[in-house]
């Protein structure tokens, strides 16, 4: 999950008194979400990555058109590009804004804009796929997320020792309030395995290493925090919280 290299600063709670940044996803055939409601004074950062076709976001009023930067920032031009880019536009008027992606008629998108900030919508099956830290120079380590049946969750946080002389896998598993966008979540870490052929799982223990926390602000961003209990602190283990951002999505998968 190498974050920098794949795509997709600020952590984005639902408060007032605070404008939010909301991701919207450039892919090779639709905009992710493709309706978005958001607030006054908030952002929207489209991100695009690794895409086959040249994209942009142009709104329908040609308020902004966007790619590698924007238009009339920088000399920027807003045109189509396949490369992976990251723009950022402001919204300071009530109102939907429709957009669109010049080269493909079918791309399309809307931003409405209210006084009202929209309330976190609950833990889905859309909240399926893999999320980063974004971070400087955090990308490199994140979680896979599945929504199971049953109002279940299961989390593997990709990541490394606090030497930095190994990678971890730190798996989490436990239920989810369907009423509610914050789950805490048991975690556990693997250990005592060998690469193949020489993995016996009979040597594999998987020993209670702390809690996660999940709290998300929208279906694109959202909140860690990591709890140690005494034998991962013990071990190094530091107590930490982070913002998080979607990086992939699950095919067939909506989210409100």
């Amino acid at each position: 999950m190498r974050a920098r290299s794949l795509f997709f600063l600020l952590m984005s709670f639902p408060l007032s008194c605070a404008a939010a940044d909301h991701v919207v996803t450039v892919y090779d055939d639709a905009f992710e979400p493709k309706a978005l409601t958001i607030a006054v004074n908030d952002t929207v950062t489209f991100k695009a990555i690794s895409n086959s076709s040249a994209h942009n976001a142009h709104a329908d009023d040609d308020s902004f058109r966007c790619s590698v930067g924007c238009r009339g920032t920088a000399g920027a031009t807003g045109d189509t590009t396949k490369q992976n880019f990251t723009s950022t536009v402001a919204f300071s008027k009530k109102g939907v804004v429709g957009y669109h992606c010049d080269n493909h008629v079918n791309m399309v998108g809307s931003i409405t804009v209210s006084d009202a900030v929209a309330t976190a919508p609950p833990i889905s099956a859309g909240f399926s796929g893999n999320w980063y830290n974004p971070t400087t120079n955090q990308g490199g380590h994140g979680f896979q997320i599945e929504i199971l049946p049953n109002n279940g969750m299961l989390v593997i946080w990709f990541v490394f020792n606090p030497a930095g002389t190994s990678q971890n896998w730190i798996y989490s598993q436990g239920t989810y309030d369907p009423a509610s966008s914050t789950t805490t979540l048991p975690a556990y870490l693997e250990q005592g395995g060998a690469f193949p052929p020489n993995f016996d799982g009979s040597k594999v223990t998987a020993p209670a290493w702390g809690s996660l926390q999940f709290t998300f602000s929208d279906c694109n961003n959202g909140t860690v925090n990591w709890k140690s209990n005494a034998t991962s602190a013990a071990a190094g283990y530091a107590d930490v919280s982070f913002p998080i951002q979607r990086l992939t999505a699950i095919a067939g998968t909506t989210c409100p």
